[in-house]
């Protein structure tokens, strides 16, 4: 697995706000790829996916502020995907909607 850091995307720039992730969690990404859209102390930028994969796992949620070089996803194969549970549940809600579907 590689990991997705905050990018230094302008000179004096030392940190960035996640606004919009492009990918979800189990997209193929090639490098290139429009990943994410990360707010600058200039501007709002669109950051390129820096390795090829699948994406694993998003750490950085839409909203959050972190300094250039933090953690803010992982892109690896499809298996090691890191799918969320659901905070109010448990996680349930996925198995209650795959058994409502194959009735």
């Amino acid at each position: 697995m590689a990991d997705v850091v905050m990018p230094r995307l302008s000179d004096s720039m030392e940190e960035g706000t996640v606004l919009k992730w492009l990918k979800a969690v189990g997209d193929e990404v090639a490098v290139g790829d429009e990943l994410v859209e990360i707010e600058t102390d200039k501007a709002n930028m669109v950051y390129e996916a820096p390795d090829a994969g699948v994406l694993t796992e998003i750490i950085a949620e839409e909203g959050a502020t972190l300094p250039i070089g933090e953690v803010i996803a992982t892109v690896g194969a499809a298996g090691d995907v890191q799918e969320k549970p659901d905070s109010q549940n448990g996680g349930a809600a996925g198995a209650v909607s795959e058994a409502d579907t194959k009735k």
